[in-house]
């Protein structure tokens, strides 16, 4: 099933683990100051007066950046209002930038920020979201510009009439992206040329919008991110702390750095915002769907509308001639909710694969059978034939590879005290491809450095970039450099929506595929000494689309056991097996499968904030308190992909794949302990106080042995 046409160790892996690969703070310009800021401590109101006397007292800072003397913004009206930083006395949120101490040293501006006193005219806020608050709405669209609400036949007609009903709500609180390297900008101005080190998924964008804010021409704007240790979606979109170290640096006339401290990234860099499912499922005896709806409650803030897509794989998952899937949102005074990995599929799918669940136990059905009774011929919401869809195959593969018929013939298992059980959950996520551009040069030796602004956020952009050209090229991939991760490099889209390497590395294939024309046509004449060059540009071809559905599919396995004394819930085993076009690389693919399945397992079993009702921020804003899986939460986790041919995506046939791990996991976790226990639980995290008091009472343990006395130790 799986085909290893290339297995390379990442290019930057010997940097990496050797310490000289260098990120946005690892930049020590001379003169370089340092940026802490200010955060608002109401949730709605007005700054009546920042007093920053105190703060200037401190020894090493140099200035104090407040709405009253910052840098005025030059901020389109269709531009991200987020990014108006220290431009108002108005409060919308918690956490919202009031000022910014800059100083010699980090020690010395945070010193500074916690002198700065700040005066407040706070107002009553609204931060609880509730399934009927009287605020909420039906947009005009969701994230990704799909409409908010689609119907198909006559949903309530055919749910009313159906022998089986399901009607379920689920819930997931607010989630946050939490990258290992924190949000960190090093700016620096020479004249009117600006240079700046980010920690971005993007530097074409980032590089736009500085120079609009700051009225510079794009090309008088450099930014780099020459490795990221991790976004998750929270670096997709240029954040404050780029636009503030920007400021601080025109405002001291020094190189500035700024790192957002971890506490302030959930009111500053987005994060998942919570959603209230209520899916309805109607079918016949034998489980195949009549009516299928699903209605999405979440919130936005009061700055910007950002409504998770959630409802939308229900549109593409599954045979059902009546539907409805509607979202509807509400402002509120929080901060602004934006990407995080597989938005709007991860919490979406939760709910429908929880709910297909129930459907299928209602039914008397094996849950793997029951998908593939309502495997759809075309997609259903746009009757477009699929390019490729394996789910089936990857549904009967895992299957085989988990033994999934031993499900059957033990039913749930125990151990001692331990309740044991499996769960299964399909994934689904859409082929993203947006234009992009990418340049190939051959040098006289021999070798080749391919140029394209990608960015490489861990994922191991410029490995495959360099299997997509070596390919192309018929050489070894050692004669292939990559560089990356410059604005001024060959503009390329952003690393997100699991797009990066279907659109850069299409332009890169198109580069080669024209450089080696090129050399062929010279009939072995020798190269100048500056070598040859081909930039291909992909703009055209993207438009040019096609009249396929294009998604990746894939079908994710988990055992696990609970606890019947404590109701704790530990993960045993994850398995996925995914249809995602063709894997260019087998090792980076690998890890990106399994690191997104973990991450799906914390979001079931560990990740979980509160929106505090009191005070309008999230209580839990550190790795403390924010728990996220570790090495002892994922013992054993296997990652599987069919070998899918599409001829309708891209030259090198690749649908992306660091998002779909993701998608079904945190279903199948809690499909298991159902299983296991007996207990449904339909909000996320699971918690023992959910399952202990509906959990089957077993017998207890013999109690041990008395130990014997020891002397007590003096003193």
């Amino acid at each position: 099933m799986i085909t290893d046409r290339a297995d390379l160790a990442r290019l930057e892996g010997w940097a990496k683990v050797t310490g000289t690969a260098r990120y946005a703070g690892d930049h020590h310009p001379d003169g370089l100051a340092h940026a802490w800021p200010v955060p608002a401590t109401i949730a709605r109101g007005d700054l009546a007066a920042v007093r920053t006397e105190a703060a200037l007292a401190v020894p090493g800072v140099l200035a104090v950046l407040t709405h009253h003397d910052a840098p005025a913004l030059a901020l389109p009206d269709d531009g991200d209002p987020t990014l108006a930083v220290l431009q108002s006395p108005r409060i919308a949120h918690r956490g919202q930038i009031v000022a910014l101490v800059v100083a010699e040293t980090p020690e010395d501006a945070r010193a500074g920020a916690a002198a700065v006193e700040c005066v407040y005219r706070p107002e009553p806020f609204d931060v609880v979201l509730t399934d009927h608050h009287q605020g909420l709405y039906t947009p005009a669209q969701a994230n990704g510009g799909h409409p908010a609400v689609r119907e198909r036949g006559d949903f309530d007609t055919a749910h009313g009439q159906a022998a089986v009903r399901i009607d379920r709500t689920y819930r997931i609180g607010p989630l946050h992206n939490h990258p290992m390297e924190p949000h960190t900008a090093t700016a620096q101005w020479d004249g009117e040329r600006l240079t700046v080190h980010d920690s971005s998924q993007g530097t074409n964008q980032v590089r736009t919008t500085l120079a609009t804010l700051f009225g510079l021409a794009v090309t008088d704007v450099l930014v780099i991110s020459e490795h990221v240790g991790g976004g998750f979606g929270s670096k997709g979109t240029t954040r404050p702390h780029a636009v503030l170290a920007t400021m601080a640096a025109r405002r001291v006339d020094r190189p500035v750095r700024l790192a957002l401290p971890r506490d302030q990234l959930p009111a500053l860099t987005g994060y998942r915002a919570p959603t209230v499912h209520r899916v309805r499922l109607g079918a016949d005896d034998d489980g195949r769907i009549t009516a299928l709806a699903h209605e999405v409650t979440t919130r936005s803030s009061t700055v910007r509308e950002f409504v998770e897509q959630a409802a939308v794989p229900a549109r593409v998952m599954y045979h059902s001639p009546n539907s409805r899937t509607v979202h509807r949102v509400v402002r509120q005074d929080v901060p602004t909710p934006s990407w995080m990995r597989a938005p709007g599929e991860a919490p979406g799918m939760f709910a429908l694969e929880c709910a297909m669940d129930e459907l299928a136990e209602t039914c008397g059905l094996d849950p793997v059978e029951l998908r593939i009774r309502n495997e759809p011929a075309v997609e259903p919401d746009s009757d477009r034939p699929f390019s490729s869809r394996h789910l089936v195959e990857c549904l009967r593969e895992g299957a085989r590879r988990f033994d999934w018929s031993r499900r059957h013939a033990d039913g749930p298992r125990r151990e001692g005290r331990r309740l044991l059980g499996s769960g299964v959950a399909a994934a689904t996520y859409p082929v993203l491809i947006a234009p992009s551009t990418a340049e190939v040069l051959a040098r006289p030796d021999g070798t080749f450095l391919v140029r394209v602004n990608a960015t490489d956020i861990g994922t191991g952009a410029r490995t495959v970039l360099a299997a997509v050209a070596a390919e192309t090229l018929a050489v070894p991939p050692d004669r292939v450099a990559v560089e990356i991760g410059r604005s001024d490099l060959p503009p390329a889209p952003l690393a997100g929506g699991s797009a990066g390497t279907a659109s850069w590395g299409w332009a890169v294939h198109d580069a080669c595929t024209g450089l080696r024309r090129a050399l062929t046509d010279r009939g072995g004449t020798p190269l100048p000494s500056e070598g040859l060059r081909h930039r291909a540009d992909t703009t055209d071809a993207v438009a040019a689309g096609g009249t396929f559905a294009r998604h990746a599919f894939g079908a994710q396995f988990a055992e696990v056991e609970v606890d019947a004394d404590t109701g704790e819930v530990r993960l045993r085993r994850l398995l996925g097996v995914f249809a995602a076009g063709r894997i260019l690389n087998t090792r980076t693919a690998r890890s990106q499968f399994t690191g997104a399945m973990i991450m799906g397992a914390s979001m079931a079993l560990l990740e979980h904030s509160t929106l505090d009702p009191g005070f309008g921020d999230h209580a839990e804003r550190d790795l403390a308190s924010y728990h996220v899986a570790v090495n002892a939460d994922v013992p054993v986790v296997e990652a599987f992909w069919l070998d899918e041919h599409d001829e309708h995506l891209n030259p090198m046939g690749a649908k992306g794949i660091g998002e779909l791990g993701i998608v079904g996991t945190a279903a199948a976790v809690v499909n298991a302990v159902r299983h296991a226990c007996g207990v449904r639980v339909r909000e996320l995290p699971i918690r023992p106080e959910a399952l202990l008091p509906r959990m089957p009472h077993l017998p207890h343990l013999p109690h041990l042995p008395h130990l014997p006395h020891l002397p007590h130790l003096p003193g």
